[in-house]
């Protein structure tokens, strides 16, 4: 007798950009190309976003998730999910656990993919973290060890073309580097701006947008740095401009795991980072990437220096991410974790 696909809702209340809800649409589009599941998508009511999901097959519905007060919202997402009446939820980020309730009829599963407050997902029946050390922050903060999983991230692996190297104005005779993200405190980007002071000659690009743009941009103009940073916005295509540098950096403060480290294993872009949560799990420093204290800005840019000062140290980091990236973190690696977790959980 054959078994019928599960029927898995994956739930995305979160910003019209960023990195987790980039993932989101890597993951639900991988997720929908197996057999064993069938996946319907009810996310914010971002048109891209939506549009993108249909694009590659997935079932989705937009919604306000406005907050507590949207109450009309609240009854028609609920109402919509009834209707569907899945076997697994999965939801992703504090607004959409908050916003579904647990039921009897499905297991709920809610993803965390920082140190969130734990207030907001109590109420599950299993959790993924997507490092060791959220999982033993759920742990620590007292939920079932049994039932909290650790599943971590893949890239974006669609194969790239480099941009020109003078895109963006950009010197063609100078080491050019690369950091992307949210523009905000915890990406740590005024640490990078201090240390491109110790790095003459040394071009940065800066994806991102967010509450600090003003406050870099300004730091930039302090430092003498405007003719050596370019902001870019918000990108898209970050693997793009991987392919085109010469090293990526990342140097936050806090990050739950930071996809972007996989992202540069996997398009072969030698990577710095600092000592933050995520990155100081992934990276084994000196082989797969170099990692230096949070908030150190001489130690990074020394780092900085030794990767873009020694072709054998870059290449060996290369080879290095690359490694640890097949081995655990490849696209049909994680996909087949989730399958064989919604397998085990499903009732």
């Amino acid at each position: 007798m054959s078994i019928l696909p599960i029927r898995v809702a994956q739930v995305l209340a979160g910003a019209e950009q960023g990195g987790a809800e980039n993932f989101f649409v890597r993951l639900v589009s991988g997720l929908n190309e197996r057999p064993e599941l069938q996946e319907k998508a009810f996310i914010r009511d971002h048109a891209h976003r939506v549009a993108t999901l249909r694009e590659n097959g997935v079932a989705t519905e937009g919604f306000r998730f406005g907050g507590k007060l949207d109450l009309l919202g609240k009854r028609q997402y609920v109402k919509a999910m009834q209707a569907y009446d899945p076997e697994i939820v999965m939801t992703w980020m504090s607004r959409a656990s908050g916003t579904t309730p647990a039921s009897k009829k499905y297991v709920l599963v809610n993803r965390l993919g920082h140190y969130y407050k734990l207030k907001y997902y109590r109420h599950a029946d299993y959790w993924v973290g997507i490092s060791r050390g959220i999982c033993q922050h759920m742990i620590d903060g007292g939920f079932p060890e049994e039932r909290v999983v650790y599943i971590p991230n893949f890239a974006d692996e669609t194969p790239v073309t480099a941009l020109p190297r003078n895109s963006f104005n950009t010197p063609t005779d100078r080491p050019l580097i690369l950091a992307a993200g949210r523009l905000h405190k915890n990406k740590g980007f005024d640490t990078l701006l201090h240390s491109l002071v110790q790095m003459p000659g040394v071009t940065l690009w800066l994806a991102g947008a967010g509450p600090e743009q003003a406050n870099l941009k300004g730091l930039c103009q302090q430092l003498g740095l405007n003719d050596r940073v370019r902001f870019l916005g918000w990108r898209n295509d970050v693997t793009t401009l991987m392919a085109s540098v010469d090293l990526f950096v990342c140097p936050s403060r806090h990050e739950g795991l930071g996809s972007i480290v996989m992202e540069s294993w996997a398009h072969r872009c030698p990577i710095v980072a600092t000592n933050s949560q995520g990155p100081g799990e992934a990276i084994t420093d000196g082989v797969s990437g170099l990692i230096t204290p949070i908030d150190d800005a001489d130690a990074l840019a020394k780092a900085i220096l030794r990767v873009l000062d020694s072709e054998d140290l870059r290449q060996s980091l290369i080879e290095g991410g690359s490694q640890v990236y097949a081995e655990g973190y490849s696209k049909q690696h994680i996909v087949q974790q989730y399958v064989d977790f919604y397998s085990r959980i499903r009732r």
